[in-house]
């Protein structure tokens, strides 16, 4: 396939809620008081999984090699969590995006979440299959920029053949950095409002507009 659509994660294909983000913080909670934390992944130097933790680490000056025990803790008890009863829960209309798309266009993701968590979440709510391909996490660090930079290497293709959907300005800003087309997603006017003044052109607030809008940046060929 000579066309690829790149997705974030939470808030485009999966609402984050309050208890998977309270998980994110649990094995910290066995170290130190994990209230004083902040909930506003904006507050940390880089908005992705494995440097906010490793960046935790170093604040607390506990060894580097916590980072990735914290880690692994992290990924148990989120699937431990999502066989008893944690429910992921899909945008409305995402799973049908995928499925218009996929006989079409490569389908992958680029997120700041871990990409194990990624997997388990959207294999919860039947949607990783479709992305599995070419799915691009936290590892390897870096701001949201670097983590689509991979992403639009594996494709092979050129940067003019990919669309990438976000809902943050991280995100628009990783679209303008790779030169890809960029989608700005969220269902809060003040959301949209903020990825516009950011400088994404093309805005949708739920996604049948989203579909228009890849066909369009495709040229309606898919």
């Amino acid at each position: 396939m000579d066309k690829a659509i790149i997705f974030d994660v939470d808030g485009v294909l999966l609402e984050l809620t309050r208890p998977e983000e309270e998980l994110f913080f649990k094995p910290l909670a066995t170290r130190m008081d994990a209230s004083t934390l902040s909930r506003d992944w904006n507050n940390y130097r880089l908005r992705n999984d494995e440097e906010i933790v490793r960046e935790i680490v170093e604040r607390q000056g506990w060894p580097a090699s916590d980072a990735l025990v914290i880690k692994q803790e992290y990924l148990a008890l989120l699937e431990k969590a999502l066989t008893e009863g944690l429910k992921s829960e899909a945008i409305t209309g995402a799973a049908e995006l995928l499925g218009t798309f996929a006989p079409h266009a490569r389908l992958g993701i680029a997120t700041a979440n871990f990409h194990r968590a990624a997997e388990l979440r959207l294999k919860q709510a039947q949607m990783w299959e479709a992305v599995s391909g070419t799915a691009f996490g936290a590892e390897g660090g870096g701001a949201k920029s670097a983590i689509l930079a991979r992403a639009i290497a594996a494709t092979g293709l050129a940067p003019s053949q990919i669309i990438f959907i976000g809902d943050n300005v991280n995100d628009v800003q990783a679209g303008l950095q790779n030169e890809v087309h960029f989608i700005g997603f969220s269902t809060s006017p003040q959301r949209l409002s903020q990825l516009r003044e950011a400088g994404a052109v093309n805005l949708s607030s739920d996604h049948h507009q989203t579909e228009k809008l890849v066909r369009e940046l495709l040229n309606a060929s898919i």
